[in-house]
């Protein structure tokens, strides 16, 4: 394990809070991954001092006020946000997902344990050194997940921790607890606690880790994705492992996950989801082109290049580039074949090859100069010197295809 290297931002907010005469720490992801040797996105602090403290310490005007009825406020420092909460415990959560109430204590051990993980359990600072009063860092060294206390009563109050398991699960690629993976597959029907928006949230950050497929279990994905079903789970879990991770792969993998739903499926399942237009959109869109895709590596040389650049005519190259991963993750037999479509979709991207009608040299304004009327036939006319160009029996320059257009009218 690692040692902490406070951000200069954190240390200097730990510093003043000490010198007023309260304790500070910082806390949970941020410990977490020092110790892994990962560098932190955000720093979060707690700290004893009560909300109303903490805002006069910094002024108000370098606070906002997040979550006062939590005490939490957020401290701006060096242009950066810094979560700072006051160590609580909580009370009963009627509705499965959020305290009722929360009491602020003086101690941070008792903070530490209303937390979710014995990983995200762990709180720093210069002069204590680490506290982790769950053994957060033995997990880390044993790559282990595993609720803090007893898991059924972790899950059972809060259901999004469930998700939260298997998400840390698969970033880390760490094995579940035993009794911390029987509590949530036993209480995964508590999702329907949550709110949709969190849902996605958390099964996108799932499915670009870098191989989520042991981690998509079963039971969770029944209570979130019902219309998968288990049989297409399974098929669907080493295809998503074949895609490429990361934020940018996300449409790829969800596509891998939802195939069998059909565009339409896949539609209503991610609008349901709410997830937003553009990745519904690319997602359906993969679905509906990969299976047409996959026909490109049977055709003839002369039908690969005109089939190729009427693809490119539809797409853009980022989607072309993610139908190619993604039919090279359920043909991994055949990824020489998708690399070579990709190499020339590529070229033909660079040399600006004409794939689409506003990229002819002509338009609709020149053909009706030329006498052409408007309307279907204008359309066809277009579409037809688009074919040819595309197999090169027209050079895509002005005057040939304006003659070739009256002629095509005048027959």
């Amino acid at each position: 394990m690692r040692d902490i290297r406070l951000d200069e931002g954190a240390a200097a907010l730990l510093q003043r809070l000490h010198a007023a005469g309260y304790q500070a720490f910082v806390v949970g992801g941020c410990v977490r991954d020092s110790l892994l040797g990962l560098c932190p996105q955000d720093w979060d602090l707690c700290t004893s001092a009560l909300p109303g403290q903490i805002m006069e310490l910094f002024g108000a005007e370098n606070c906002i006020p997040t979550g006062l009825q939590h005490g939490t406020v957020t401290i701006k420092q060096g242009g950066r946000l810094y979560e700072t909460t006051t160590f609580r415990t909580e009370g009963s959560y009627t509705d499965g997902r959020h305290p009722d109430r929360v009491q602020f204590v003086p101690k941070v051990e008792e903070d530490l344990a209303r937390r979710d993980l014995t990983i995200n359990a762990i709180a720093y600072n210069r002069q204590r050194g680490l506290v982790d009063p769950f053994g957060g860092q033995e997990d880390l060294a044993h790559r282990i997940i595993r609720a803090v206390g007893d898991p059924a009563t972790r899950f059972e109050e809060d259901a999004l921790r469930i998700l939260r398991l298997y998400r840390f699960g698969a970033r880390f690629g760490f094995a579940i607890e035993e009794k911390t993976d029987a509590a949530a597959k036993a209480l995964c029907s508590r999702l329907d606690c949550v709110s949709v928006e969190r849902i996605q949230e958390e099964l996108a950050k799932l499915l670009v880790a870098p191989q989520p497929g042991g981690y998509l279990v079963p039971e969770v994905m029944a209570a979130i994705l019902p219309e998968l079903s288990g049989q297409a789970l399974a098929k669907a879990a080493p295809v998503v492992d074949a895609c490429p991770s990361g934020k940018a792969a996300l449409p790829v993998r969800l596509a891998a996950l939802l195939e069998s739903l059909g565009e339409e499926g896949v539609r209503r399942t991610l609008r349901r989801l709410r997830c937003s237009n553009a990745c519904v959109e690319q997602t359906a869109v993969l679905v509906r082109e990969n299976r047409e895709f996959a026909r490109w590596g049977t055709l003839a040389a002369p039908e690969q290049k005109l089939w190729l650049r009427k693809l490119l005519g539809r797409q853009d190259l980022e989607t072309v580039e993610g139908l190619a991963a993604l039919c090279a993750a359920k043909e991994p037999e055949n990824q020489p074949r998708y690399r070579q479509l990709l190499q020339t979709a590529r070229a033909v991207e660079e040399a600006g090859l004409c794939c689409r009608i506003a990229q002819l040299a002509v338009n609709g304004r020149d053909l009706m100069a030329a006498g052409i009327p408007a309307g279907p036939a204008l359309r066809s006319t277009l579409e037809r010197l688009l074919e040819q160009v595309i197999r090169e029996q027209l050079p895509n320059e002005k005057e040939p295809l304006l003659a070739a257009a009256v002629q095509s009218a005048a027959t």
